[in-house]
């Protein structure tokens, strides 16, 4: 019997009744989040979505407009009482937070201390770099010619454009990829140290994510900080722990203790799995890989395309400030409000077609980085850099490329994750 292909799936209905985003088991196939969010979008676009305890629920936002709506409206729909689904108490929060987790003032003040380092001028000094490290990792990974995509060039890849921003050496890459894996996979059993929610879990209710590899990151960061404090260096560290924000208030202990941290998992793990979805989708569409290989000029254009597809990052969480109405549903203050990036990168009010995958796909409005918000991703001129120059370096390289293997993906409704990829390669 063979797997039907997403858009066959998506066909058959799901009733609205055995929809449940709360439950990570529901996002390991690949198919069955893809169901959920369309019977949401076309039934309940802004669907109450019952939790177990200790959490009390969420609104699931899945239609494009209103998650763009939600995205760009911080006064209504804070950031300050958490990103993500946990729910914490005032203490918890004070301890946690990170840029993410801050609006208004504060929120740009942090963001200005490296926002220079992820502009335009910047990033396009990168390019001799990233051509040559991209060339450097599919040098050694083709050459094996069957091997798993994720740990040779998907995850290798983007690690050590972030060991260079950070200023570290590359032997320490392995550490921070198990550091990002185990953290971000909070609710796999496959990577976490200590499942989210569980009883022991509540050791370590204070740290980000639950995740007791937080205080090896938080070591590993201080030490990099006691090192470059009152240098001249231009690395990310450098600037967090040498820089005053705009604000006039320092960055403390715990501020920089966050953003360091913040720093390792999400300069890795988002660019990783859409390199990853974007090679399995090439894999299973070869008349789109034949496209990009007859005319490399549609690469750019088909970055686009691979950042909706793939969308990363299921989901970010806010918080009502105040009684509101949205999608026709009556939101109350403290509500937690939920956008669903991955399902506004479906809808059909806003992409033809939307389960074709399409390299030429123009106008691409995709949400995969935000829209229009203060939270912006602050790092999507350089993720959508490096996918572009490692799409440019691999495709050429391509005669054949085969899945030899299972695709297992990681158990969260948090991250749209890719544990392996197992392929073999013909060179051109």
């Amino acid at each position: 019997m063979t797997t039907p292909t997403l858009s066959e799936a998506i066909h058959e209905p799901l009733p609205l009744a055995e929809v449940n985003l709360a439950d990570p088991d529901n996002f390991t196939d690949g198919i069955t989040p893809w169901r959920m969010f369309h019977t949401l979008r076309h039934e309940d676009p802004v669907h109450w979505q019952p939790e177990e305890a200790p959490n009390s629920g969420f609104w699931a936002v899945t239609r494009h407009a209103d998650i763009v709506r939600v995205d760009r409206d911080p006064e209504t729909f804070t950031s300050t009482r958490f990103v993500n689904l946990e729910e914490l108490d005032d203490d918890q929060i004070k301890k946690r937070a990170s840029i993410l987790e801050l609006d208004g003032v504060r929120h740009r003040a942090l963001r200005g201390l490296i926002q220079r380092q992820f502009g335009a001028s910047v990033i396009s000094s990168y390019t001799d770099f990233l051509r040559g490290l991209t060339a450097t990792t599919l040098d050694a990974a083709l050459a094996k010619g069957t091997f798993d995509f994720v740990k040779e060039v998907s995850a290798d890849f983007p690690i050590n454009v972030l060991a260079r921003l950070l200023d570290v050496p590359p032997e320490d890459n392995r550490q921070l990829i198990e550091w990002g894996n185990r953290i971000i996979g909070n609710t796999d059993p496959d990577y976490a140290d200590v499942l989210l929610y569980s009883e022991e879990s509540e050791k370590y209710r204070d740290l980000p994510f639950r995740s007791p590899a937080a205080l090896e990151v938080f070591a590993y960061g201080r030490e990099l900080a006691r090192q470059r404090r009152g240098g001249n260096g231009t690395d990310l560290v450098s600037q967090l722990v040498n820089t005053t924000p705009r604000d006039g208030v320092p960055l403390s202990a715990q501020d920089f203790d966050n953003y360091f941290l913040l720093l390792v998992v999400a300069g890795n793990e988002t660019t990783r799995h859409t390199i990853t979805h974007s090679m399995l989708a090439l894999i299973q569409h070869p008349e789109q890989l034949a496209r990009l290989q007859e005319d490399p000029s549609l690469i750019p254009t088909a970055v686009e395309e691979f950042l909706r597809w793939a969308s990363p990052v299921y989901h970010f969480r806010r918080t009502a400030t105040r009684d509101v109405e949205l999608g026709g549903k009556q939101i109350k203050e403290g509500d937690k409000v939920v956008m669903w990036f991955a399902s506004g990168n479906r809808d059909e009010e806003v992409f033809g077609n939307p389960y074709d995958f399409d390299v030429t796909r123009r106008n691409n409005d995709h949400i995969t980085f935000g829209k229009g918000s203060p939270h912006l991703c602050l790092g999507n001129l350089l993720a959508r850099t490096e996918i572009r120059i490692m799409f440019e370096e691999l495709i050429p390289r391509l005669a054949d490329i085969r899945l030899v293997g299972d695709v297992p993906r990681v158990r969260s409704n948090f991250v749209n994750g890719i544990k392996q990829l197992p392929v073999e390669v013909t060179l051109a």
